[in-house]
């Protein structure tokens, strides 16, 4: 039987969404897609996105870009186009929806906005793909007939020691901690089957044989999900990246060309990863795993056999000849501590190889090791490397426990006599050569090895002398003094190499310690630093050949092919980004530290170790799609070397032609051989315009014109948004080319980086089914619903939460709201009049509070903290309708019509970035504007009155305390605790207020006076100095409120005064009516004037009461309870009883 269909749960597209929420009831749902159904066509029929520059007619040509920009204000903002090889998912959503809400709030500041989007194709993933599925159909047939499903079982590698295995070896370089591989899906062993669980037909799948196919396949689709998500992208702009597109494959030569013209491109030999399979580097977009991994380079000692252990003697003997010389060759990132060696370790349980160099050379080491060494000169010359693992195989194959005991040379050792191997359990044969040699004086774990050798000499089958030579000091120590490994095993109380944890913190602090700390003690640099003294003992080394260069990949690297790959010594064309052109380097590390935005400290701070990090890039490829090296066309440039200043493309686009792969004219009818590199030059303002440029290009003048002036306009790109795990590479490439090729003007505003996208509190992933593509998330929420969502998890650069849960509330919350605009519009019950004897309390705090939040929401749009502009624009905005209801309903005032019009509008202007097509449904068929409100601006409004502001905060925290504290007596009575009355009886609600301030005060409105003055209300300080003057407890409640009363623009002489921006008691009144509904069972309330040092106190104001109930009068005098002592002018107090 045949099963093409393999496992069945892994291949059902479904599947990677299995573990999520599942919907019931979405009549809510389906009518609030049908409204956004509607809206998505206008738009895109309107061409309501579609952004232009100002004409060389409006404005006219050689006009600065400062003067463009100050007359018609823009915003350009891109995302990094998409990859395609498949749909985009909630991660891209989430990426894409920051330029989304900015593009949006821009718009409705006046500007012209440009969100364009192409689609990236170039690199190895699409057409290794290809290539797999070419050898499916040959395998199994054209529709995979031939496939009978296979038992797959996943294993788990043991976990290796952190000290060997885990733990950061060089702190001299930066690295970038990937969370995208962890995060992959299910692991299916066919391409065809992948191809089945994305959700392509099986009759179709033999197509995407065709790498082209996947180009055309694919853009159709993201296409699709970002119109269904109502993105407001100008879709004229698009195109696909490689050769395909003849117009980006000269965009990209012109690129190379130029680059290369500046030197910044250069032809050399370096270490750089490998697929021996592919034939070629394999950068970061060629892996399916090890984003970010790059060549370790260490130093390879030479340490001579001497005499074999009598075990690995015989297994020697009549192998290798006795004149060659057999080195055991450990790996070490420090040279500079090689004087100290007292012993080399192996693995017990680790197989060993003898692989000859030459006649009378042979090395010790792994095989892991060898073939990584085969593509550095070590075991095949002149360039040659090999295709497969047979061609190297090892002359001699040994176990670690047999070679224990051999006594070999070790160079720079103070024991000339000689070393011996010994054993160690946590060597790993998966890092460096599986030999380690060991400077007990320096390295935590050797210390605690050859500590644990000696006192178990007999367990271990050695001689205990072997393992005590003499350990010599070798580099001094401010902190640890000349022997930091035993200081930090004595201090750290670490009691065997088993300590695994603590030796890898010591082992860091050592390092830490001892490169930018330490003094050399011994050889010819004594005296120097170690940072110095570093690099020339190694020079030293490896010219008397006692060391040979040797680098691997500092984790493991598998290509778009399944293979796994090495670090190879070769010679390729590079960008000479870093330290071989510091002034390039220093110039970009200058703009990102001084002039660029970047939204956050952890970016700047990420690009800044990067840049000091980064080096030489390979920009060129034989394998895979994309453009032709101009200069060397057998190679192809790489997919992040080609896709660093695609933004400048994205200016001009339309221009070139109108479909994805340049086979339809664009606006200017422009032929791809007219785009030569001059004429480039001149779009992007590198050269002017000639006579010779008009003649050979054959452009017109006028043409030439509008194409740079579009650049002009759009450039620099104000706002690049990408995940942070960009930052090692595109964005630092980014913004290393824009500063080459660009004049200053031209370079990006800004970066924003955000993290990755968490699903329901996990990382999203296929093999769990915690996973949601685009698609999966708006046909199950609709657009609104999942960019409010988008809005909801959050905007810094720790990785946010899109909650499924939030999802699916807004779907309630959006429609609920949407009826009751429509519904309330129709209210007969509304009040009509707009004068002023008839405006309430309640309609003045209301229209106050929409002012302050419409003001709240702009300065956080501004800020792009969306998720606090969602708060303001949408929650809190709701909320403050909701207290408007409330307070009207329980006064018997009527709401105004007028005002509630008022609140719909706003409601929908604010909410506009961030859910587009609820705004624009309620702007034009529920207020029945005439235009879009996708071209609506931000409302004018007031600033917000402080005095009414005052109020509103005083009458919400009274209420609220009085409604909590008797629910606090409902609790305690539900779990059987006495009570001071019972709130399940009828009430008396007794409100204190005080007539004046206490004079404990005064010393707290002097201190925030103080600082208030020197404009320095900053909390730390300020709480600081609250806490020594004690009284801290009482005191910060009120030092706290002053100080929002400042803020909140209240007057400073009436704040210090202790003057209220009320009259308490009016407003008192106007809440007992509320209260009286809010309090259960609430029989009366009354309002007591409290003085300090007074027994009694007097009714004041109105006094609401049961019918036939005497409460006394306005007045009267009365005792006062323990609560009256804690009220202060404008925080009351207050007291229940029973009556």
């Amino acid at each position: 039987m045949t099963a093409v269909n393999g496992p069945s749960n892994a291949l059902d597209p479904g599947n990677a969404a299995r573990s999520t929420l599942k919907l019931e009831n979405t009549e809510k749902r389906d009518t609030l897609i049908t409204i956004e159904k509607r809206y998505q066509k206008k738009w895109q029929e309107s061409g309501v996105f579609n952004a232009t520059a100002p004409t060389i007619t409006e404005i006219p040509a050689g006009s600065a870009s400062k003067d463009l920009h100050q007359k018609h204000p823009k915003y350009f903002g891109t995302f990094a186009y998409p990859y395609m090889n498949g749909t985009l998912h909630a991660g891209h959503s989430f990426t894409a929806s920051k330029v989304e809400y900015t593009a949006g709030f821009s718009r409705m500041q006046g500007k012209r906005v440009l969100f364009p989007l192409g689609f990236h194709c170039t690199g190895m993933p699409i057409k290794a793909c290809a290539d797999k599925l070419t050898e499916d159909v040959r395998k199994f047939g054209q529709n995979f007939e031939k496939y009978q499903e296979e038992q797959q079982v996943d294993g788990d590698d043991p976990a290796l020691a952190p000290t060997q295995a885990e733990t950061k070896e060089d702190i001299t370089k930066f690295t970038s901690k990937k969370s995208k591989a962890a995060a992959k899906g299910i692991k299916l062993k066919y391409q065809f089957q992948i191809m089945l669980a994305l959700g392509i037909p099986k009759g179709e799948i033999h197509r995407f044989a065709d790498a082209n196919y996947w180009l055309e396949y694919f853009p159709p689709l993201c296409k699709r999900d970002l119109n269904n998500f109502g993105a407001r992208i100008d879709w004229r702009r698009s195109f696909v990246t490689t050769d395909a597109n003849p117009y980006y494959d000269a965009f990209v030569r012109w690129q190379m060309n130029r680059l290369k013209e500046l030197n910044k491109i250069q032809y050399g030999s370096r270490y750089t990863i490998y697929s021996p399979k592919d034939g070629q580097p394999c950068m970061d977009h060629d892996r399916t795993e090890g984003e970010g991994v790059a060549p370790q380079e260490y130093t390879a000692m030479k340490l001579k056999v001497k005499e074999w252990a009598p075990e690995a003697a015989k297994v020697v003997e009549g192998k290798i000849p006795d004149s060659a010389n057999v080195y055991f060759v450990p790996a070490t990132l420090r040279p500079e501590t090689m004087y100290g060696q007292t012993c080399c370790f192996v693995g017990p349980k680790i197989k060993y190889g003898i692989f000859k160099v030459s006649e009378n050379e042979y090395f010790v080491i792994t095989k892991r090791a060898a073939w990584n060494m085969a593509f550095q000169d070590t075991f095949f010359k002149n360039g040659r490397f090999p295709r497969d693992a047979s061609e190297l195989m090892p002359i001699v194959e040994l176990t670690g426990t047999s070679v224990i005991g051999t006594l070999v040379n070790a160079p720079l050792s103070v024991h000339k006599e000689g070393i011996r191997i010994l054993p160690m359990d946590t060597v790993s044969p998966t890092k460096g050569t599986g030999v380690v040699t060991s400077v007990p004086s320096d390295s935590p774990d050797d210390y605690a090895t050859v500590t644990d050798l000696a006192k178990k000499a007999d367990y271990y089958g050695i001689k205990k002398e072997w393992a005590e030579l003499e350990i010599l000091p070798i580099v001094e120590t401010p902190s640890y003094g000349n022997l930091t490994a035993p200081f930090l095993v004595k201090k750290m109380k670490i009691n065997s190499p088993k300590d695994t944890k603590l030796l890898a913190d010591a082992k860091d602090i050592a390092y830490k310690e001892g490169y930018y700390k330490g003094t050399m003690l011994v050889g010819d640099f004594k005296g120097e630093p170690v940072e110095a003294a570093k690099p020339k003992v190694r020079a030293q080394l490896l010219q008397c050949g006692d060391a040979l260069e040797y680098a691997e990949p500092n984790g493991h690297v598998v290509s778009r092919s399944a293979d796994e790959c090495v670090v190879a010594y070769l010679g390729q064309w590079f960008l000479n980004y870093g330290e071989n052109d510091p002034a390039w380097r220093d110039q970009v590390l200058d703009y990102v530290s001084n002039d660029m935005e970047t939204y956050s400290s952890e970016t700047k701070n990420g690009f800044e170790k990067n840049l000091e990090w980064l080096n030489r890039w390979a920009c060129a490829r034989t394998y895979g799609l994309g453009s032709k090296l101009p200069w060397e066309p057998k190679f192809l440039v790489e997919s992040l070397s080609d896709s660093t200043i695609y933004m400048a493309y994205y200016t001009i686009a339309h221009f070139l032609h109108s479909d994805n792969f340049g086979t339809q004219p664009g606006i200017l009818s422009i032929k791809p051989s007219q785009m030569l590199d001059e004429v480039w030059d001149y779009i992007f303002c590198r050269r002017e315009i000639s006579e010779s440029l008009l003649e050979s290009s054959g452009i017109s003048r006028s043409d030439l014109e509008t194409m740079r002036r579009e650049f002009e306009y759009w450039y620099p790109l104000d706002q690049r948004i990408s995940g942070k795990d960009l930052i090692p590479n595109h964005l630092t490439f980014f913004l290393y080319i824009h500063t080459a090729l660009f004049p200053r003007e031209y370079w990006p505003r800004g970066i924003r980086a955000n993290g990755h996208l968490m699903l329901n509190g996990e990382k999203m992933s296929k093999s769990t089914g915690n996973f949601l593509t685009l698609n999966d998330a708006v046909t199950k929420y609709g657009a609104d619903a999942t960019r409010i969502a988008l809005a909801d998890a959050g905007d810094g650069v720790e990785d946010a939460n899109f909650e499924e849960a939030v999802a699916n509330q807004i779907i309630l919350r959006m429609y609920t709201l949407k009826e009751w605009c429509e519904d309330i519009l129709k209210d007969a019950s509304l009040r009509t009049s707009t004068s002023s004897a008839s405006t309430t309390l309640w309609d003045k705090l209301f229209l106050n509070e929409m002012h302050t939040l419409v003001h709240q929401a702009h300065t956080h749009y501004t800020s792009t903290d969306y998720k606090v502009a969602l708060k303001s624009a949408l929650y809190d905005f709701t909320s403050t309708r909701d207290f408007y209801r409330e307070a009207s309903l329980a006064a018997s005032a009527p709401m105004s019509l007028p005002l509630i019009r008022t609140y719909i509008t706003l409601q929908a202007l604010l909410i506009t970035p961030i859910a587009p097509h609820w705004a624009d449904y309620i702007y034009q068929e529920v207020l029945h504007s005439r235009t879009t409100i996708q071209n609506a601006q931000w409302p004018e409004v007031p600033l917000p009155d402080p005095n009414l502001t005052a109020i509103y905060d005083y009458i919400r925290t009274t209420s609220s305390a009085i409604t909590s504290a008797e629910g606090q007596q409902v609790k305690r009575k539900n779990k059987g605790k006495a009570t001071s009355y019972d709130p399940e009886q009828p009430k008396r609600l007794t409100i204190y207020i005080a007539t004046s301030f206490p004079s404990w005060q005064s010393r707290y409105i002097d201190l925030v006076k103080t600082f208030h003055s020197k404009a320095a209300l900053e909390d730390k300080a300020l709480n600081a100095e609250v806490g020594r003057m004690g009284e801290s407890k009482k005191a910060m409640p009120f030092v706290q409120a002053l100080k929002k009363r400042l803020q909140n623009g209240e007057d400073a002489g009436d704040v210090f005064e202790r003057k209220l921006a009320f009259e308490e008691v009016e407003v008192l009144e106007q809440m007992l009516r509320g209260l009286r509904k809010t309090v259960g069972k609430c029989r009366g309330v009354e309002v007591v004037s409290v003085e300090e040092g007074q027994e009694e106190g007097k009714k004041v104001g109105r006094i609401e009461r049961s019918e036939g109930e005497d409460v006394g009068r306005v007045g009267d005098e009365r005792g006062l309870l323990g609560a009256a002592e804690m009220a202060v002018p404008g925080g009351p107090t207050f007291y229940f009883e029973n009556v």
